[in-house]
């Protein structure tokens, strides 16, 4: 099923409305409309629980690690997909982050799964280095470094 708006265009209207809501300091919106904001132990109470964990960062990012069971869609390219994804029901359990709190995706992301009709948005602002820093369950890529 083809969403109504594009993905795009919806963007535009949230980035809209989340850049009224936005410090100075470039941080990503304390809250969003529809959506729970979550800490990282939340978070982790919601991952034991068998929530869906979206990663909406870059390929890059995703590649250097990322919450262990999270499912990758870059915001920028894959994001859409959500709106039909098999498996994934309005009522699911969604944990949408990016990297920090200085890291917008995961605002946009979460606006977006709420205009879509999702019920169980959270949005784990605070994100994966949060969770790294809690030594959570993380999949990370072995990095050599030079000689």
């Amino acid at each position: 099923m083809k969403p109504l708006v594009s993905l795009w265009q919806l963007v535009v209207l949230v980035s809209l409305f989340l850049f009224s809501c936005i410090s100075a300091a470039d941080q990503s919106p304390m809250a969003i409309s529809g959506a729970r904001t979550i800490d990282v132990f939340e978070a982790k109470q919601l991952y034991d629980q068998g929530a869906v964990f979206i990663d909406v960062r870059g390929d890059d990012e995703w590649k250097i690690g990322h919450i262990d069971g999270a499912i990758h869609l870059d915001f920028q390219r894959d994001f859409s997909k959500l709106y039909g994804a098999n498996g994934i029901t309005r009522q699911t359990p969604l944990v949408i982050y990016c990297n920090s709190s200085n890291c917008l995706r995961s605002a946009y992301a979460s606006a977006v799964s709420v205009y879509w009709g999702f019920r169980q948005v959270y949005y784990f602002r605070s994100g994966y280095f949060s969770w790294m820093l809690e030594d959570f369950p993380v999949t990370m890529q072995q990095v050599a470094y030079g000689s």
